[in-house]
């Protein structure tokens, strides 16, 4: 494959539900894997894939991100149109490799890395059992792009935001809300008290919403 991943698999042959984790900028395919089997019980098969954007961190080390980041201006779509394409070819090319319950696929991505599970779960609702958006953003022009106007079925969003984040002020997560809304999409709003992070609070809201969203219904046509 041409992207780097982990992957942590249930016990048992499978198809298992699968979340296709997502990390933010700076980070590698290991920052999201240890998630898995606190989610759920461990019942969902976990691919983190890797950014392809190399990421210069203290002295001599190397992050990842999925699109170059510009903070002193306009953040320019093509990059992020072109980083969601390129995931999207390596989420096909997982079906075929994993033994992946392909009714019960995720996207999740935790702040960068949201901007490409929306991409994702927004240009393919018919793939996606379900969008989370952990301390992220939702640009609308690529809603416009991807969000399709007529959907059979839409994929439920949970998105979660810290009230004290000093990356992505909490403006940023109200308004994914509100765009995703827009869409027609059913969203699950999570504020809580803490930074540019994930908490246990927050995994516990997670697994929670996962377990009756993803894991409980019986999901028929997709």
């Amino acid at each position: 494959m041409e992207i780097v991943h982990t992957v942590y698999e249930p016990a048992g042959e499978g198809p298992h539900p699968t979340i296709f984790a997502l990390h933010g900028w700076g980070a590698n395919a290991q920052d999201l894997l240890g998630l898995a089997p606190h989610l759920s019980n461990g019942r969902f098969m976990m691919i983190c894939p890797q950014g392809t954007v190399e990421v210069p961190i203290g002295p001599g080390g190397v992050g990842y991100g999925w699109f170059p980041l510009h903070l002193d201006g306009p953040q320019e779509i093509e990059p992020i149109v072109s980083a969601r394409n390129r995931l999207q070819g390596f989420v096909e090319s997982c079906f075929a490799r994993y033994p992946i319950d392909q009714k019960k696929v995720v996207a999740l991505g935790f702040s960068q890395g949201g901007v490409m599970a929306s991409g994702l779960a927004l240009g393919q609702p018919e793939r996606f059992a379900a969008l989370v958006s952990l301390s992220s953003w939702l640009p609308r022009e690529l809603a416009d792009r991807f969000a399709k106007p007529v959907a059979d079925s839409r994929p439920p969003a949970l998105v979660s935001h810290g009230s004290q984040d000093e990356l992505l002020p909490l403006e940023r997560g109200t308004e994914s809300v509100e765009t995703l809304r827009r869409l027609g999409i059913s969203v699950t709003y999570r504020e809580y008290e803490m930074g540019h992070e994930i908490t246990a609070r927050g995994l516990s809201d997670l697994s929670a919403w996962l377990d009756e969203k993803v894991l409980s219904p019986i999901i028929i046509g997709r």
